[in-house]
């Protein structure tokens, strides 16, 4: 777990629920530890709960979950466009998980991901590879922000999500995202779909409110961690 080699191969799935499937999605989450923990192919894994609206939120969603996996390129097993879903979750996580999935999940969605460019650290290693800053690649492009938020920023993290988060919504050549997160309201992710890094660029640094916290973030030091992946898509699976 040590050691990282550029550019590990990354799953993210998310899944939802139908209501009555709520109990058994907590369920999941402890039993899903001890298959990805004995899972020798996994470099890293995390099971995230999600935020509601697709990004940073307060108010779980508790019939939507993520499944996190790292894994090394030579142990790559997902690269046949002509995979069914099923079959990429079992090389993912396993049959136990992938018959899981299948059998109470209303729906999944799985994005295949290459990591290309990358700063900062989640839980202080470099998960997704030895990776530059920055990149020549601008195609369609996937974006994992992270950060950890000290206690007392809480409230002046939280104050100024629902704005960013709108501006983000409109901003041109936003597709989608997610909001996930290993802790509520402290450790959060989001992950979001663009269709060019140029236009993800545009919108990180160019809109005006985005720009603000960037830089409120920094001077009133909101994160004890933080980091910042960009992926190519390379394949989106759904049932």
């Amino acid at each position: 777990m040590d050691k990282y080699t550029p550019g590990h191969i990354t799953t993210l799935t998310i899944v939802r629920y139908r209501g009555w499937g709520i109990p058994l999605a907590f369920l999941a989450m402890v039993i899903f530890r001890f298959f990805l923990f004995f899972n020798r192919d996994l470099l890293f894994w995390r099971l995230m709960g999600s935020g509601k609206n697709g990004t940073f939120d307060k108010t779980p969603d508790l019939k939507q979950w993520a499944i996190l996996g790292v894994y090394p390129t030579e142990k790559y097993a997902f690269s046949s466009e002509n995979f069914s879903h099923n079959t990429v979750l079992v090389a993912a996580y396993g049959s136990f998980i992938a018959g899981w999935i299948g059998l109470f999940c209303n729906t999944s969605q799985t994005y295949l991901l290459q990591p290309l460019e990358s700063h900062g650290l989640w839980n202080g290693k470099s998960v997704f590879g030895d990776l530059p800053k920055n990149s020549p690649y601008d195609g369609p492009i996937a974006v994992m922000t992270r950060a950890t938020i000290r206690l007392k920023k809480l409230s002046r993290f939280w104050e100024h999500v629902p704005a960013a988060a709108l501006e983000m919504a409109n901003a041109p050549g936003f597709i989608k995202s997610y909001g996930v997160g290993e802790w509520p309201w402290i450790k959060q992710a989001t992950f979001s779909i663009w269709e060019s890094k140029a236009l993800m660029r545009q919108f990180a640094y160019q809109s005006p409110y985005h720009k603000e916290i960037i830089k409120k973030t920094h001077q009133e030091n909101w994160y004890s961690e933080e980091m910042f992946t960009r992926f190519a898509v390379l394949r989106t699976y759904t049932s």
